[in-house]
């Protein structure tokens, strides 16, 4: 971290302002050599810029004398800055040609590009944010929803971090008190007994697996869930859609047939993210392209995480319907029995009966009835009743979630040492094994290579 770093910190396109961002030991200078202030005093040099104040001014090619851009710029001295080194940064005009030479500019005079995530790299090989916390920076930028941003920002604040670093400091104690067992057996020292070791293991072991119960909710909150509508054609698949997306995205009509092909949105459901696939019918049909839909429809089923099934609760079912719910099978699926409003001709315990882990929703999907529930069964599979919709210590990361696993195995496996009265030593291995599985997660125990693969996915600029 010796050279200088530059690039592009916002979205490539047109907008109100772009803003580049350098990092180093000769930020300042770098900065110094491109810009000249609007307003100094005599006694000021142009290109003086006082720390954290913003001023005007002008981004200029000192070998030509062109002015590129007028801009507003900061000089930051570190360490108290997001990457804990001198900071610059250069708020230009929005307009791609304005950032592509001023960032041309910067690299000529002192700089270099910066890789993808080098900057939240350099913040976490300067002790500014741990590991977790850095991760967390790629979620808040991503998040799809106000509670995916919030959890992620929780995590960005060391929410997980803390209690990653309790359990870390438990285990520690223990180990402590194994080790001193193990090395001075004959001292006068309070002696670790196997009923004290499996109290400790399963005290310890607890905040893991508790932690590790919030990993399916911190999923689809961080990435969204995905929920295909399927159900025989004209039952009312589009215009649920249409009520969930509050808006007429899919065309509704009484022909059976009228979607063609898989319409997927994006939309917020209760501040979660969630993308509905509104899908063709499945029937026998000659029509190719309708054929072709069916095959989609099909496919978006197996990939969905969550399927609502829709019925026309006015007429009997069909041998349709049937094909549909030998599909569905044992999945975790919400049933809705439309057109009430038009007659009662199947009942809850038809469609129980083949579909156990179905939930049942009575509605008139074209005057909005059953919204409301529907969107409740919807927050309660995200949430699964194991967390409460306001913790915000979840675990969505699946590289975290797989090192609490080996932790909570490691630990599952000394505390049956521990009953069995094995050795210390070879217990002790175990719990400082998942001691150092939970480093990983903050970054007390990771190889350059995970690191690498972790920033790797950041953007430029960040």
């Amino acid at each position: 971290m010796v050279d200088t770093i530059a690039a592009i910190a916002t979205a490539y396109g047109e907008g109100g302002v772009g803003i580049i961002r350098i990092s180093g030991p000769e930020a300042g200078d770098v900065l110094r050599r491109v810009f000249v202030c609007d307003f100094y005093d005599d006694n000021d040099d142009r290109n003086c810029m006082k720390n954290r104040r913003m001023t005007l001014g002008k981004i200029v090619d000192p070998d030509t004398g062109k002015t590129i851009d007028e801009v507003l710029a900061v000089f930051m001295k570190g360490p108290g800055t997001y990457t804990g080194e001198d900071v610059a940064e250069i708020n230009c005009h929005g307009s791609m040609v304005s950032l592509r030479k001023t960032l041309a500019l910067v690299l000529a005079k002192g700089a270099r590009m910066a890789e993808p995530g080098e900057f939240t790299k350099r913040a976490f090989l300067n002790g500014r944010m741990d590991l977790s916390q850095a991760e967390a920076v790629i979620d808040v930028v991503k998040a799809k929803s106000d509670k995916s941003f919030d959890v992620a920002m929780s995590q960005l604040e060391g929410s997980l971090s803390v209690k990653i670093m309790e359990i870390r400091q438990a285990i520690l104690d223990l180990l402590v008190d194994v080790t001193v067992n193990i090395d001075y057996p004959d001292e006068d020292i309070e002696q670790m007994t196997y009923e004290k070791m499996q109290e400790s293991l399963c005290e310890i072991r607890e905040p893991v697996r508790k932690l590790l119960s919030t990993a399916g909710s911190g999923r689809m909150i961080r990435e969204g869930i995905r929920i295909a509508i399927v159900g025989k054609p004209n039952v009312g698949k589009s215009s649920l859609m249409n009520c969930l997306l509050r808006e007429s995205r899919a065309i509704v009509t009484e022909i059976p047939g009228t979607t063609r092909d898989t319409i997927e949105e994006a939309v917020s459901i209760r501040n979660l993210p969630v993308y509905l696939i509104d899908t063709a019918g499945i029937r026998d049909t000659d029509d190719t392209v309708e054929k072709i839909g069916i095959e989609k429809t099909k496919e978006a089923f197996n990939s969905a995480d969550f399927i609502i099934f829709i019925v026309d609760g006015s007429q009997p079912l069909t041998a349709e319907d049937q094909e549909i719910m030998d599909y569905i099978d044992s999945r975790k699926c919400l049933i809705l029995l439309n057109k009430r409003d038009q007659g009662s001709c199947v009942k809850a315990n038809d469609i129980k009966d083949r579909l156990p882990n179905g939930d049942v929703v009575e509605t008139v999907l074209l005057k909005g009835k059953g919204i409301d529930e529907i969107e409740d069964i919807i927050e309660a599979l995200v949430y699964g009743g194991q967390v409460s919709q306001g913790q915000s210590v979840m675990v969505n990361n699946l590289r975290h979630i797989e090192l609490l696993r080996q932790s909570e195995s490691f630990l599952s496996d000394a505390l049956n040492m521990a009953r069995g009265m094995e050795p210390l030593d070879i217990i002790e291995i175990d719990i400082r094994s998942a001691f150092d599985a939970l480093g990983e997660i903050i970054g007390e125990t990771v190889d350059d290579e995970i690191l690498n693969e972790v920033f790797s996915r950041f953007c430029l600029g960040k």
